[in-house]
């Protein structure tokens, strides 16, 4: 009990004197997840797009030449940076070029987001081309029936779907970033991270600085899952939708009704089914008032045949 209380003192100590520090940390870290994740998303559709371009034995060879070529050349991208490190990459970028030329980075922040944005389309890369073939191959077939070119096809009918497909792993990725981010204190880069062992150099209390940065990752991860999952249901619109019958024996016309909201068919609602009652009875009663006149006329004409029998006696 000593050492937790000894714990809270120590962290709200360094809370007290360093807060600013942390949350500026939490800014860049933040930062630096979503604008890198953006970049890689978009690297990543492109590249699954470039995967997944159709091509035949008829095509012309240079058209086969060139798409085999891009797939290689994605393959390549693909597997270097999904295979190695973040922090080694952020190393070879960062003292890569100036090693190899007389160039030099001027600021930290460019190299921070490429770093992040081509790990991260390197992972996205493999989740969009998943997408893409998860889409039904006959909703292909039905664009193409209907005159879609590939871009059209691809544009309306494949990535609308494919997207909402990769959501959960857009947002598994911006997580991870939020925490892998922390390896670009190797550059130089002042993440929240970065913030905690510039706090410990001038304190030397590791451990309350570290208590501190993990409840800062996890209240940043448990806010961005919460806003995905809204985002996915967003995304889900509203509940299943039933199919409302307009006549029973028309099976292929209706429309779609929510069923929290009430339909004619529905039992929930119970003025549309007094309608419903209502209707059958007045339907019921015109064919009972019509059999009821059929018979009336029936013996009318019985009666002038009767007559007409006994004139003719006389």
């Amino acid at each position: 009990m000593d050492k937790l209380l000894m714990l809270a003192t120590d962290v709200s100590t360094l809370w007290g004197k360093y807060s600013s520090m942390y949350f500026s940390g939490i800014k860049n870290t933040l930062l630096l997840a979503i604008i890198g994740t953006v970049i890689g998303c978009l690297i990543g559709f492109v590249c699954g797009i470039l995967q997944t371009i159709p091509y035949t034995k008829n095509d012309h060879i240079v058209k086969r030449f060139i798409i085999k070529l891009v797939r290689v050349i994605v393959r390549i991208y693909v597997e270097v940076f999904r295979g190695t490190p973040m922090i080694l990459q952020a190393v070879f970028i960062y003292f890569g070029l100036p090693y190899f030329t007389d160039l030099k980075w001027t600021s930290i922040w460019v190299v921070s987001i490429l770093v992040v944005s081509i790990n991260t389309g390197a992972y996205m890369a493999e989740s969009v081309r998943g997408g893409i073939i998860s889409v039904d191959p006959g909703q292909t077939e039905g664009a193409k029936a209907i005159g879609m070119n590939h871009v059209q096809t691809m544009v309306h009918v494949i990535l609308p779907q494919a997207i909402r497909n990769i959501i959960p792993q857009i947002g598994n990725n911006f997580i991870i970033n939020i925490k892998d981010s922390s390896v670009m204190f190797i550059i130089g880069f002042t993440e929240f991270f970065a913030t905690h062992k510039g706090v410990v150099g001038a304190t030397y209390k590791y451990f309350p600085s570290a208590a501190i940065e993990m409840v800062g990752y996890l209240c940043m991860t448990l806010i961005a899952s919460f806003l995905l999952r809204l985002l996915e249901k967003k995304m889900d619109g509203s509940d299943s939708y039933e199919l409302v019958q307009a006549d029973s024996l028309t099976m292929t016309a209706g429309n779609y009704n929510h069923p929290g909201r009430g339909t004619p068919f529905d039992e929930r609602n119970p003025e549309a089914v007094k309608s419903i009652l209502r209707e059958e009875l007045r339907r019921q009663a015109e064919r009972d008032e019509a059999i009821r006149q059929g018979e009336r006329a029936e013996t009318r004409r019985q009666n002038a045949a009767g007559d007409h029998d006994q004139r003719g006696g006389r």
